[in-house]
């Protein structure tokens, strides 16, 4: 009986050495658990399309549009996704593989309808075809035409500061589905990226935050082009989650022409299916 409780104490006495020692690196320890979980939930957030928070309010916006006409209540009854997004929201946007659709179609609404200087002194109004791009000619969800409602509506009025911001921002951000950056909104994409990089500023988001957010967006909306692109940067010993926002959604990587190229060095193509329609 001495016996066994002397072995008992043994191990008493080095469960509590362990506990010592492990109490001793739990701060070290600590941190490149949290480090590594940071880095899964960004890889997560960016190319795996799960769930994703963006700090940005939407509130009465879908109302507003509504009730001007912007987007006609009897063309979107159907569209159960978007009914819920024009309903008044006060949360953070949630992002989605199954909204995602809507989420481009309701920003699409709002950058073609809220006034602002870059359509109307903007690339979108040379040589007299503005009514003529896919971002207006296409808009098919309004009362009346889409031109009815370009650039028409006060919905949000931003300061020279965030106007500022948001022209800048515009001309350096691509889709890869043409050559022209947010700033000549010719298609859904951009016309839906102008009006979130509008409402991001107008609620005094930061430009790298807006850049993270935007990145998130063009994911959501290519999310083929994405993961190619992380493919591209895998194969040259780097990481899509640890890359700068502003340098991917440039013209180097995002345009057309820059995924292109990105694309004809990937040595092993990823495959998702989805992906962004640049119509209604």
């Amino acid at each position: 009986m001495k016996k066994y409780l002397n072995k008992s104490a043994l191990f008493v006495l080095f469960g509590l050495i362990a506990t010592i020692i492990l109490i001793g690196n739990a701060t070290n320890s600590w941190q490149k658990i949290s480090q590594k979980l940071t880095l899964i939930a960004q890889n997560k957030t960016v190319l795996s399309l799960n769930e994703t928070i963006i700090p940005v309010r939407l509130n009465n916006l879908g109302q507003m549009m509504l009730k001007e006409g912007v987007i006609d209540q009897g063309k979107i009854e159907s569209k159960e996704g978007m009914v819920r997004l024009l309903k008044d929201n006060g949360s953070n946007i949630v992002i989605t593989k199954d909204n995602a659709s809507y989420l481009l179609n309701f920003f699409w609404a709002f950058g073609l309808s809220n006034k602002n200087e870059i359509l109307e002194k903007g690339p979108m109004t040379q040589n007299g075809k503005t009514a003529n791009f896919a971002s207006t000619g296409g808009w098919s969800l309004s009362r009346g035409q889409a031109m009815d409602h370009y650039s028409k509506h006060n919905f949000i009025t931003l300061t020279s500061g965030q106007q500022k911001m948001v022209e800048e921002m515009a001309k350096n951000i691509y889709r890869p589905c043409c050559n022209n950056s947010t700033y000549f909104p010719d298609c859904n994409h951009g016309m839906a990226m102008l009006g979130f990089l509008e409402l991001a500023a107008a609620q005094n988001l930061d430009e790298e935050q807006i850049y993270k957010d935007a990145l998130i967006l063009n994911t959501f909306w290519f999310p083929n082009d994405y993961l190619t692109i992380d493919q591209y940067l895998k194969e040259n010993s780097q990481n899509l989650v640890g890359f700068n926002p502003k340098i991917i959604l440039g013209k180097n990587f995002s345009s057309q022409q820059g995924f292109a190229y990105i694309r004809s060095q990937v040595k092993d193509l990823p495959f998702v299916t989805g992906g962004g329609s640049c119509g209604v």
